[in-house]
């Protein structure tokens, strides 16, 4: 399989956020619009071959990628976001980060009862935020069919908290 333009732009900076940490920055990917657009065509490949009715996107990259997919799709984009930053009545979902926890909600009725919702973010790596959007949709009655990853880190294991679902990742470190 040839060598995505996407992963050819993916940049490794070293020690960030923190020492020893081996950071994949994705901005030249979104700044190069020929590399957005194999990343977003191939992500609508797999969004299409599992019905999709609408994409979710999860605060704030998959908002990046999961937005122009919607569009591009012709569906509807449902925001999954950080704690106390939607107006309206949500789901809300707590899960594991390696010290600690965090939370991301919807609201209440952006996803329709029996929708096929595929998730989007920007990076797979230990699992736990897309199994929470996941939860959130399952709370909504919706139906996840998918989750589509421009990159996802193998050595975390994430696929781990999503075995029940397919996953795509375009570029696998």
């Amino acid at each position: 399989m040839p060598q995505l333009l996407a992963e050819s732009l993916i940049r490794d900076v070293p020690d960030f956020p923190k020492p020893g940490i081996l950071f994949k920055d994705i901005a030249p990917v979104v700044e190069n619009p020929a590399a957005m657009k194999e990343a977003i065509e191939l992500l609508a490949e797999d969004a299409k071959k599992h019905h999709a009715d609408a994409i979710l996107g999860i605060e704030s990259r998959g908002f990046v990628f999961g937005t122009p997919l919607a569009m591009h799709l012709n569906l509807p984009f449902i925001m999954a976001r950080k704690l106390g930053k939607l107006p309206y009545e949500r789901y809300t979902e707590e899960y594991a980060l390696e010290y600690g926890t965090n939370t991301i909600e919807i609201h209440v009725d952006s996803v329709k009862p029996g929708q096929r919702v595929y998730i989007v973010d920007d990076l797979l790596a230990t699992g736990g935020t897309a199994a929470a959007a996941a939860r959130l949709v399952d709370r909504s009655n919706g139906l996840v069919v998918g989750f589509g990853f421009l990159v996802e880190l193998t050595f975390l294991e994430g696929r781990q908290n999503l075995l029940e679902y397919p996953v795509n990742a375009l570029i696998e470190y």
